[in-house]
């Protein structure tokens, strides 16, 4: 019988959540598994449970900028955070659901991109023809995808994961279910690959 997949929630925005789309399909195929990405809407859980995102937080976010930086120097991934940072990255999930519907085989490439352009080039992603143009680097056409972002079904679609985020207790970016076992944070990955290594505890 086929395993079950890992359910990895996120927001494009969360620096987190960055380096976690960096290694996830690799920590699930050493078990078997598949991933199943799920970009929401943060801030829909920040309105529910009444908090402040950890960027637009005092303390927390040079913290949490200082911590990136360090994380970029030990795995090797580049990051050079974008002067707007926080952004409500509205386009690139509902990008992302456009090519899981109609290029399902470069939705996570397209995710991986995203990211890239986002925290390794400081790219503007709250425009939906920059969004579109990442897509096209990875061979998406840019005309479909940037009609997709704007498009009512994809509107909805968001909103509707977004929702079913909160349904299932999402509060956070990364945010990992695997058999209806909870992970919040890139920092319990490991924690999350030894529960797949022993079945669980």
């Amino acid at each position: 019988m086929a395993k079950s997949p890992i359910e990895f929630w996120f927001d494009f925005s969360s620096g987190y959540a960055y380096f976690a789309a960096a290694t996830i399909d690799e920590l699930a195929a050493r078990h078997g598994r598949d991933v199943l990405w799920r970009p929401y809407m943060l801030g829909v859980a920040f309105k529910h449970t009444g908090v402040r995102g950890l960027s637009s937080t005092p303390m927390k976010g040079d913290y949490a900028r200082h911590d990136w930086a360090c994380l970029s120097r030990q795995t090797g991934l580049p990051f050079s955070l974008p002067d707007n940072h926080p952004i409500t990255a509205l386009p690139a999930s509902r990008a992302y659901y456009w090519v899981e519907e109609h290029v399902p085989g470069k939705a996570h490439d397209f995710a991986r991109a995203a990211f890239h352009a986002y925290f390794a080039e400081a790219r503007d992603m709250t425009e939906p023809a920059n969004v579109a143009a990442v897509g096209a680097e990875i061979g998406l056409p840019h005309g479909d995808l940037e009609a997709g972002i704007t498009s009512e079904v994809m509107k909805a679609k968001v909103k509707a994961v977004s929702n079913e985020a909160i349904d299932k207790g999402i509060f956070g970016s990364p945010f990992f279910i695997v058999e209806g076992e909870p992970f919040w944070g890139w920092d319990r990955m490991e924690m999350l690959e030894q529960w797949l290594e022993t079945g669980g505890w």
